[in-house]
């Protein structure tokens, strides 16, 4: 009876410790990060990202990202390009003050991963694809956006790029 106990306790052990590897590993963003874009002009960077970050590339299925930005804290370097990024013409930063990613899936390409999911920004929510890397405890990536996809355009500039190119550095730690 003993024997049978020690054999369905192991049982159980090896079973609850097998589901307690399921769960991804949970990473915060640490200092450093950088998300920049390049639209020829303007070009800049934008602070205040926070999030969620679930990721772990031995299992991709429980990985997940759920990160923000504050649509306010964009800098162009130029105080009057940023009052005229933040106004209603543009992000609208009161309106809509954050941008926002929430992946559906991650899965392993030839050249790292991506994450597909749903970028909402000026209120308007896109599915998108975000290729990035994991190295170092760092995820890099870089996509093209559409600023026409999101309305962001107040009808003055035709000679600026609809696509804007994003770079997005972020480091991590346990």
């Amino acid at each position: 009876m003993k024997k049978q106990t020690y054999l369905l306790a192991s049982v159980a052990l090896i079973i609850g410790s097998a589901f307690a590897f399921i769960q991804s590993q949970d990473w915060k963003i640490a200092e450093g990060y950088s998300v920049k874009f390049d639209a020829g002009d303007p070009s800049g960077e934008f602070t205040g990202l926070k999030g969620t970050i679930k990721f772990d590339e031995k299992n991709l299925a429980t990985s997940q990202f759920s990160v923000t930005l504050d649509a306010a804290s964009i800098n162009t370097g130029n105080g009057m390009k940023n009052t005229h990024a933040k106004g209603a013409n543009w992000f609208d930063a009161e309106k809509y003050p954050t941008i926002v990613f929430t992946s559906s899936s991650i899965s392993k390409t030839a050249a790292g991963f991506e994450a597909k999911g749903t970028l909402e920004m000026h209120g308007v929510k896109k599915e998108i694809v975000l290729p990035f890397t994991f190295a170092n405890n760092t995820f890099s990536g870089n996509m093209e956006v559409n600023r026409m996809d999101f309305n962001i355009d107040d009808g003055k500039h035709p000679k600026m790029s609809p696509t804007i190119k994003v770079a997005i550095t972020v480091p991590v730690t346990k």
